[in-house]
């Protein structure tokens, strides 16, 4: 009996150090091989390690019986698929909803759940496109994001719920969702016929910022690239690559190795930034949402002077951008986050509780030759007066570019206490510098 068990507790270790698909094919060889291959303690292993699941449950959330029925569950509903890129897209979605569980739950209700094969055929046969395989298959997770009436109305609802986010200057707005299959064959057939591409377009709308400013995403079914519409999308079509091409890999192979588009690599990226902290989601007055503004070194710049702490960074704005002018290629937007420290002001020994912004100066370098020198009064017509532990003043601007990288540095000049009663002598609280850089991934 003791031998029984020893004999046991050893097909169990061994077995576990195989695959599922390896344990399985052990089971063929006795019956006493078939029932260590059944114990269910080994199949919770499989379905921890390649699902990360803890409790048996189907696609669609549903439970199972045991951890062996929820594995073969798994293994027929994407049967279709190379089970790598099935367990590489599962770990991407649970990723993105641990993040959006924790920072912005608002959005983890908007994911739809997946599409059936049926509705991913139907949108390639209404669009004449074959979609690449990491994209059925991200769709067969999540059917992109619940547009509200707000979000396709236009009107600006109480939060911004683009699961890739936005940013905003002066009054451009963008928000991007992921769009559901049903909305992509609206989009792209509305799209598509108004840029004249006809009807062989191998172009289908992923992703748009909704009921806003446009801006519209393409992915190319043919060579897997995403793109982006610039400033010159209406008139010429003009896009630009959203993803390094050399990256993209095996579309429609479902024997090859590593398949990965870009709409794949791009989320990937996007999730990677969120949970790194480098974008974060913002708040400003009641309205919260994913904001693109960089928020960590080197891409957001930090310098506090007497106690006022500045941190800026830019974002490239490609729906803006004109690539065939030479002077103003690239447009960029700059975030300012400016606050006073809950000590104060501190000047000569002296500690106050405020502090004004009276001027600005805005040294701008493109490939570290400077091509602009800017001094002015305050700042988009405001002299923010800051307070000692109060939240930060934000403000949003643009400059454009004609070539990448660039950089922004410069001072913002602060009268102690307040421009009415100065408490004593100006000084300059240093900006430092932050790039203008068009990155390898845009979004």
């Amino acid at each position: 009996m003791v031998l029984e068990r020893l004999v046991g507790l050893t097909m169990h270790i061994i077995l576990s150090k195989l695959t599922a698909q390896d344990a399985a094919s052990v089971a063929c060889v006795s019956r006493r091989f078939r029932n260590c291959s059944s114990d269910d303690l080994l199949w919770a292993k499989f379905c921890a390690d390649e699902l990360d699941l803890s409790s048996p449950i189907d696609p669609l959330g549903n439970p199972l019986p045991d951890f062996k029925a929820c594995y073969q569950t798994w293994r027929e509903a994407f049967n279709m698929y190379p089970w790598p890129l099935v367990i590489r897209v599962k770990r991407f979605w649970g990723r993105l909803r641990e993040w959006l569980a924790i920072n912005f739950p608002e959005v983890l209700s908007t994911l739809r759940k997946g599409a059936s094969e049926d509705e991913i055929l139907e949108l390639e046969k209404s669009l004449k496109v074959k979609l690449p395989l990491p994209t059925r298959v991200l769709y067969r997770f999540y059917d992109g994001q619940e547009l509200t009436s707000e979000e396709s109305g236009g009107s600006v609802p109480t939060n911004l719920l683009g699961l890739i986010g936005g940013y905003s200057f002066y009054d451009h707005l963008v928000n991007v969702f992921l769009l559901p299959l049903h909305q992509m064959i609206i989009e792209t057939k509305e799209i598509i016929r108004h840029l004249g591409f006809g009807n062989r377009s191998k172009y289908v709308v992923v992703a748009s910022s909704c009921g806003y400013n446009e801006k519209i995403f393409f992915l190319n079914c043919s060579n897997g690239q995403l793109y982006v519409g610039t400033r010159n999308l209406t008139t010429d079509g003009e896009m630009i690559p959203c993803v390094p091409n050399a990256l993209i890999n095996s579309l429609h192979d479902v024997k090859g190795t590593q398949q990965q588009d870009a709409v794949l690599l791009w989320l990937e990226e996007h999730v990677h930034r969120l949970q790194h902290g480098m974008i974060k989601v913002r708040k400003e007055g009641k309205v919260k949402s994913i904001c693109l503004f960089p928020e960590e070194a080197p891409l957001c710049s930090l310098a506090v002077t007497n106690g006022v702490k500045v941190r800026a960074s830019s974002v490239f704005v490609p729906e803006f951008s004109n690539i065939q002018d030479e002077d103003e290629k690239f447009l960029f937007a700059y975030s300012i986050r400016m606050s006073l420290s809950p000590e104060g002001c501190i000047m000569n020994g002296m500690t106050l509780n405020s502090c004004q912004l009276y001027w600005r100066h805005w040294i701008i370098r493109c490939n570290d030759i400077i091509v602009d020198n800017v001094n002015g009064e305050a700042v988009i017509g405001k002299f923010p007066l800051l307070r000692s532990g109060e939240e930060e003043f934000v403000y949003e601007s643009c400059t454009p570019q004609s070539s990448s990288p660039g950089s922004i540095e410069g001072a913002f000049t602060f009268i102690p206490g307040r421009l009415a009663d100065p408490k004593g002598s100006p000084f300059e609280a240093v900006v430092s510098r932050f790039p203008l850089l068009v990155p390898d991934y845009i979004f």
